[in-house]
């Protein structure tokens, strides 16, 4: 969506520097609230320290972000987290020894109660709370798979990549966030497992119609596939905008993305 719609998360001339190394280069990007954007460009260009910058984890050294009409430039991580923004990285965080259950939750940490006395005296409301995020956990990874909604006690070291990516991702859901950001979901999986979580990924946008992604990927297939638009960096700078037909078709992003002389 474009138009007259206000966009959910703006960046506006947003760089970031690491000595003289210029990662985002006065960075200009609107995403809106019905979008699945793709953010692509070659290794390097920019995509994860994008995402690194708007969650927090690195300061921007020049510009702003605004989420929801709200400035959150260089806001703590914790407090993008509780404005909305989730998200997954490209290397697995997972508890490998922890349950699928406990994974999960440890992404809820904003909507469960950590007060001594309830966790400790007030044994009935903490028992019915416990029930409830089972519950809740179990419904989110049915979206994903029936059965491995069946084995939220298994550990998550003894379940296929395919499934670590489905609980990753259930882990960023299970907040309720606005804006989930996507870091290379498919790395690490085969054909046909990136086939089937992107089927899901599709499944969970229909489910949560409230919910923005943006997804980085090498996978073109993906891209093209699950996104309504792309935005595409390299070196730092966004050199092209539009629908994944349009922004494939440029040359600049030929040159620079597929290799093309």
């Amino acid at each position: 969506m474009s138009g007259d719609a206000a966009p959910l998360l703006t960046a506006r001339c947003l760089s970031k520097l690491f000595g003289g190394v210029v990662a985002l280069d006065s960075l200009d990007l609107d995403v809106f609230g019905d979008d699945i954007l793709g953010l692509i460009g070659p290794n390097g260009s920019g995509k994860t320290t994008f995402f690194n910058v708007v969650t927090g984890i690195y300061p921007a050294s020049e510009g702003e972000i605004r989420f929801d009409g709200r400035d959150i430039t260089n806001l703590s991580t914790q407090a993008i987290y509780r404005s909305g923004i989730a998200r997954t990285f490209q290397r697995s965080r997972l508890s490998l020894p922890l349950s699928i259950f406990d994974n999960i939750m440890i992404g809820n940490h904003k909507r469960l109660n950590h007060g001594l006395w309830f966790n400790l005296v007030r044994r009935r409301a903490f028992q019915a709370e416990l029930e409830e995020n089972v519950a809740t956990a179990r419904e989110l990874v049915r979206i994903f798979d029936a059965p491995l909604s069946e084995r939220l006690l298994d550990p998550v070291g003894g379940i296929p990549m395919i499934d670590r990516r489905r609980v990753e991702i259930c882990r960023s859901l299970i907040s309720k966030p606005r804006l989930l950001l996507l870091d290379e979901p498919s790395a690490g999986m085969t054909g046909e497992e990136t086939r089937l979580l992107m089927d899901d990924i599709l499944e969970v946008k229909s489910r949560f119609r409230d919910l923005t992604i943006i997804i980085v990927e090498h996978e073109m297939g993906v891209i093209e596939r699950i996104t309504n638009r792309c935005v595409v960096l390299n070196f730092g700078q966004k050199i092209a905008e539009g629908t994944y037909r349009e922004v494939a078709a440029d040359r600049q992003v030929q040159e620079a993305y597929l290799g093309m002389e």
